[in-house]
Order: C-alpha cells, then sequence, then structure tokens
C-alpha cells in the first residue's frame, strides 16, 4: 500500500482508534474490543505490517542465551578457529540481546565435559550447542535438555541423535571418500595403504568408512591394513608404537591419519626415512609446516571457525528474526597443497 515507514500513530489513524490499543495489539497485551481489534488488523494486513524483532528485544531487555559446550584449545590447538568463529558471532549479535557464553572442556578428560555440560545447562540456555566428543554423555545431556526444553544443535562431529536439531560441519563420510581418491590417483599400485586413529574418537570411523568404501568399490589391487589407534597420553610408548607400526609393514605406500595429530605421525616418518605418503586434517601450524616441507602430502581443511559461526548466527537469526534453522550444513570439503595453504591462511 506505502512505503513510508509507519509507527504507532500513523496505525491509529488509519484504524480510528487510540495509538494504547494499537499498542497493545502489537505486543498482544492487555484487553482489545473485538471491534477495535478487527480495526487495526484490518490497518496491519493493509500496510503488510512487518515487526521489528530486534527493536521489540532491546525495549523489552529480552535476552537469549547460548551456551556452548567446546574444547579447551590450549590443550588441542585445532579448536583455536572454532574459538574465534565464536567471538566473531558474539560480537556480532551481542548488541541484539544474544549472550553466548563458552564452557570449556579438555577434551581427553571425559569427567570434565560431564562436569561442564551441567554447568552449561544450569544457567537454562535457549540453545546448546556442543561439540560432542565422549558419545554416550552427550546422550544423557540431550535428555537433560528435551526435558527442560532446552534445544540442542552440533558442529564438527556428527552424532545421530534424535534430541539434536540441526548440525554444521562435513560429511565425514565423503572425506574419508576424498582421502582414498586422494590416495588412490597419486600412490603406488600394490602398495598397502595404513589408516591412522590417534586418541580415536567416534566420529573418526565415519571417515574411516568412507576411505574403506572407497577402494571396496575400486576393487583396486591396494592392500587397506586394519585401522590402528595409538594414544597420545604417553608420548614415549606413542612415539614407540608408531615406528614399530611403520617397520612391521615395509610396504606400506601412504597412511590415511583421520585428524589433525597428523603432523606427530609425519615427524616420526621424517626420522625413519620412510617413502610413504601421508594425508590428514586441519591447518593447524604443526600440520603447514609439514605440508610445506613436503612431509605431508594432502591437508583437508574442515573449517572450524565457520562451522562455529554458522551454528551461532543460524540460532541467532532464529531467536531474532524467526528465521528457519537449516537441520544440517555441510561445508565444502578443501583439499590444501603446499601450492594453495598460503590462501587458506
Amino acid at each position: 500500500m506505502t512505503q513510508k515507514k509507519m509507527t504507532i500513530k500513523d496505525i491509529a489513524k488509519l484504524a480510528g482508534v487510540s495509538k494504547g490499543t494499537v499498542d497493545r495489539v502489537l505486543h498482544k497485551r492487555g484487553k482489545v474490543s473485538k471491534k477495535a481489534l478487527e480495526k487495526v488488523e484490518k490497518v496491519l494486513k493493509e500496510i503488510e505490517y512487518q515487526p521489528n524483532p530486534i527493536a521489540r528485544n532491546l525495549k523489552e531487555n529480552k535476552v537469549y542465551r547460548i551456551s556452548i559446550l567446546i574444547p579447551d584449545y590450549e590443550i588441542d590447538i585445532f579448536w583455536q578457529p572454532a574459538h574465534e568463529g565464536i567471538k566473531e558471532a558474539e560480537k556480532e549479535f551481542g548488541p541484539f540481546g544474544v549472550l553466548v557464553e563458552k564452557f570449556i572442556y579438555n577434551p581427553f578428560q571425559k569427567e570434565d565435559f560431564h562436569q561442564k555440560s551441567i554447568e552449561a545447562i544450569s544457567v537454562s540456555p535457549n540453545l546448546l550447542l556442543i561439540i560432542p566428543l565422549f558419545e554416550k554423555d552427550f546422550f544423557l545431556i540431550s535428555k537433560t535438555c528435551k526435558k527442560k526444553n532446552i534445544k540442542v544443535a552440533l558442529f564438527n562431529n556428527h552424532i545421530k541423535s534424535k534430541n539434536a536439531e540441526s548440525y554444521v560441519g562435513q560429511d565425514l563420510m565423503q572425506s574419508g571418500r576424498i582421502a582414498a581418491d586422494l590416495i588412490y590417483k597419486t600412490s603406488k599400485l600394490k602398495c598397502d595403504i595404513g589408516i591412522v586413529h590417534i586418541n580415536l574418537e567416534p566420529h573418526l570411523l565415519l571417515k574411516e568408512k568412507g576411505f574403506k568404501n572407497y577402494f571396496t568399490e575400486k576393487n583396486s589391487s591396494f592392500r587397506i591394513l586394519e585401522s590402528i589407534n595409538f594414544e597420545m597420553n604417553n608420548p614415549t610408548k606413542f612415539v614407540n608404537d608408531i615406528t614399530t607400526y611403520l617397520k612391521e609393514h615395509p610396504n606400506l605406500g601412504a597412511l590415511f591419519i583421520t585428524n589433525s595429530h597428523v603432523h606427530e605421525v609425519a615427524e616420526i616418518v621424517s626420522k625413519i626415512n620412510k617413502d610413504c605418503a601421508i594425508i590428514g586434517y586441519d591447518l593447524i601450524p604443526e600440520n603447514v609446516t609439514y605440508l610445506k616441507k613436503g612431509k605431508i602430502n594432502f591437508l583437508i581443511h574442515q573449517r572450524p571457525k565457520e562451522q562455529a559461526y554458522l551454528s551461532i548466527s543460524y540460532y541467532a537469526e532464529y531467536f531474532l528474526f524467526g528465521k528457519k534453522v537449516p537441520l544440517s550444513n555441510l561445508l565444502p570439503i578443501d583439499i590444501i597443497t603446499s601450492e594453495n595453504v598460503d590462501y587458506y591462511l
């Protein structure tokens, strides 16, 4: 009807009612006669009135709380970009009443994860955003959230749960297939290929499954060794175990490391002069150094900063504007080499 921004006064004049009546209709408070309600609603329909949720939130001092359960990047540097993404989102949406609070846990201590989850829920957030490194504890947390009417969203690690409303991250099986494709196209035929987990987490098995499926479908001459997990809690044993593994497989031509600890393996491979292609994940400084030296052939970038930022922004826009949150947002799978890594940094 008009492009002019209509005020309560304008609407009241068009409807032939008081400003107070219009205010009560818009904010759904107080009593309004049926006749007056019909007049105001008729005008609102004619002018295609759209409420300003941000202005309303600021006026009413409404706060939406988002609790984030996230690993400590000082213990595992992979998570540093995710913390940066959270900071960006907090800066963008904080002025409009979206309160973001981090609950930081030790990624290697299940008890700490459990304790921080209790703290995150205790502040009665509208949303619990979580990286579920410990599967059983996550299911207990998500059930508690459902009882308390707290929304649950995941990023980075995907666990199937009827209590989790959304996921932002990569298609983990597809990323495993891409790693397999890179090895298939660059490694020597008839060599052995190793799949190495370091500090195994459930979601890493999805990468392994995608990797194995690729070679099963290709029916190639490569021999895929049984996957193996190495724990880093004892550094000396860790180095000795990997060294033994490498020496026990003289025909090993390629290694798929399923997480960001790929540099740990690359260092050992380099020291014993093993001729072996290595593919792993993430642009942490150590990995980038080995990539540029040619000790790591490829890295798959998982975009942790973008994962964290998008996870928050989707729900901030849902709370503020009523926008629909995508059930799943699978981010691109970037293949990083020594030639293009600086563009990502």
